[in-house]
């Protein structure tokens, strides 16, 4: 904003000739003054100095401005401006040849990581007998004059063993690892399935004593039953039904079998439905 500012500005740059002029002038009319003229010539200099030193100053700010400068502040723009592409040129290359050495690095990886993963099996797949032919290759010459009754004892020596016998092996200790685990899970104690049920036992009439009806209820004893609270719910007309919790194992008392025992007492009890049945 500067810039535009100085360019645009008003200012008088040839004041200094047309004081010149004026001075010319006055002198051939009057004659010249030594004391004054020196003075003014003095500062028609320096006036003059300034003159210049501004109007270079609005020139090369005119140039710098102008659109078909080439050099100065904009020279060095347009240089930045090339060299800025150029660096993305190059930066796009390298993201390209980085990305190309990615790929080829999990590649390399995925091999290696096969190779890895086939490397055991191989070794053993691989025939133990293998170690033997370079030992046979480094037999001392006089290794080769022997008999032939030597070279059979020689050839009837197991060193590595059998097949037959690592199979054997195997197979006792993989059945010595099941063993185990079977005495291992025999000893772990085993969950009991328990079941909470909410009972609604209905008595015939409002004459019903309630309080026999439910020691009736609380009587039956079974293996794998518990009783817990009740209550009495009235159901209409003064009739009030028994609810009562009970917890039973799954694997010894079923819902039928409690409901038989129960509905034993017809002298107190109509019905016996299920209100709740949950999971523990």
């Amino acid at each position: 904003m500067a810039t535009n500012f100085l360019v645009h500005e008003k200012i008088w740059f040839d004041k200094f000739k047309y004081d010149d002029a004026e001075r010319k002038f006055y002198e051939q009319m009057n004659g010249p003054v030594a004391g004054s003229s020196r003075q003014e010539n003095g500062a028609s200099v320096i006036l003059r100095d300034i003159a210049r030193a501004r109007e270079n100053i609005q020139k090369s700010l005119a140039g710098s401005a102008g659109p078909g400068a080439s050099s100065g502040p904009s020279g060095d723009h347009s240089e930045l401006v090339t060299r800025i592409a150029s660096l993305e040129v190059e930066n796009q290359s390298l993201r390209g040849v980085v990305q190309d050495l990615q790929q080829a690095v999990s590649k390399l990886e995925a091999r290696l990581s096969a190779l890895e993963k086939s490397s055991p099996a191989h070794r053993a797949t691989t025939p133990q007998t293998q170690h033997v032919s370079p030992m046979r290759q480094v037999e001392p010459p006089s290794r080769k004059a022997a008999t032939a009754t030597e070279d059979d004892e020689d050839d009837d020596i197991d060193l590595f063993g059998s097949d037959e016998e690592e199979d054997k092996e195997a197979a006792r200790l993989r059945e010595e690892r099941l063993r185990q685990y079977a005495e291992k899970k025999a000893k772990k104690p085993a969950l009991v399935a328990k079941s909470s049920i909410l009972l609604d036992v209905k008595p015939w009439d409002d004459e019903t004593d309630m309080a026999q009806l439910e020691a009736c209820v609380r009587s039956v004893q079974l293996d794998g039953l518990v009783w817990g609270s009740s209550k009495l719910v009235p159901v209409g007309y003064g009739i009030r039904k028994l609810q009562i919790q009970c917890v039973v194992e799954d694997d010894k008392v079923g819902t039928d079998q409690l409901e038989e025992e129960i509905t034993k007492f017809e002298e107190h009890v109509q019905s016996v439905d299920i209100a709740a049945f949950n999971k523990i």
